[in-house]
């Protein structure tokens, strides 16, 4: 077999990249609102809610009903990764489809992806006719830790602040907690035997459903001084904007002894939509 770099292999590579993208690649990506962008920033506008005017008499005026706008800045980030392959038989291995070059790859992104989530949940988020205001997450988003891990009372509680800001009940619910928090619900006394079947569940990876939430499990989750910070949060209430997708080239780099270079690269931002769609729990791992 030659070892020449042809335009068959190439594709086909690609073709891997794209596939382990989509059954390997990020834990979130698919649980946020996806749009595709262009330019380093974009906009997203935004309609608030307004109410119906009671008719009160038979020829009354028409009713003004001023529709409140908002919108909200996503900022894209570029991001590449690149390495070299000196081994003819493994160059022929870039066609397989579980070459360790496309999963390595693969899994940088997809990190690089859920890193981007996580620290739009609970960031700054920039609204504005040029995303000039900055807007934190409120406290009134926030569980604090307690100087506890996670209990089914947290969980409760993050339930109630999306059906006290009357979140519509038809956008999906998810909850990304590390280990921890999981062997947390496990241990905890006051779970119920019906409950405590459910989070054992969870925690087998035989169901990823409790409480109306699909939980998702990350070990990225920021954590400081012990306290982890879990989010939780409604599926648009999080937008990843995707300027271009996982893309890829494989070319021979003369500079450095004609090694063959296996590159990708793509460019991607996250932002918080809305606060009242994003509840962040502290869990203390100490």
């Amino acid at each position: 077999m030659s070892v020449e770099i042809t335009t068959a292999m190439v594709e086909q590579y690609k073709s891997n990249v794209v596939l382990l993208a989509q059954q390997k690649g990020s834990r979130l990506r698919s649980t946020v609102r996806n749009e595709s962008v262009n330019g380093e920033n974009a906009y997203f506008e935004q309609i608030g809610a307004t109410a119906a005017q009671k008719k009160t008499s038979r020829h009354m005026d028409t009713p003004q009903i001023d529709t409140p706008h908002s919108r909200r800045k996503l900022s894209a980030d570029d991001y590449v990764w690149a390495d070299f392959i000196d081994n003819e038989d493994l160059i022929r291995t870039l066609i397989n489809p579980t070459s360790p070059y496309a999963i390595n790859a693969v899994n940088a992104f997809g990190r690089s992806i859920d890193d981007a989530i996580i620290t739009a949940a609970s960031g700054t988020s920039y609204a504005g006719k040029a995303g000039g205001s900055a807007i934190i997450l409120p406290d009134s988003q926030k569980i604090a830790h307690g100087s506890t891990g996670m209990t089914i009372a947290k969980l409760v509680a993050a339930k109630g602040i999306f059906w006290t800001n009357d979140i519509d009940e038809d956008i999906p619910l998810h909850m990304c907690m590390s280990s921890e928090q999981f062997q947390d619900l496990l241990n905890n006394t006051t779970v119920t035997s019906s409950d405590y079947n459910s989070v054992k569940a969870l925690v087998k990876g035989e169901m990823n459903e409790f409480m109306g939430f699909t939980f998702h499990r990350s070990q990225r989750l920021t954590v400081a001084s012990d306290i982890r910070t879990c989010i939780a949060w409604a599926q648009d209430g999080i937008c990843l904007g995707i300027g271009a997708d996982i893309h890829t080239k494989i070319s021979e780099r003369n500079d450095k002894n004609h090694l063959t270079q296996v590159w990708c690269g793509m460019t991607i931002g996250a932002t918080r939509m809305e606060e009242k769609k994003v509840v962040e729990i502290g869990c203390d791992e100490s």
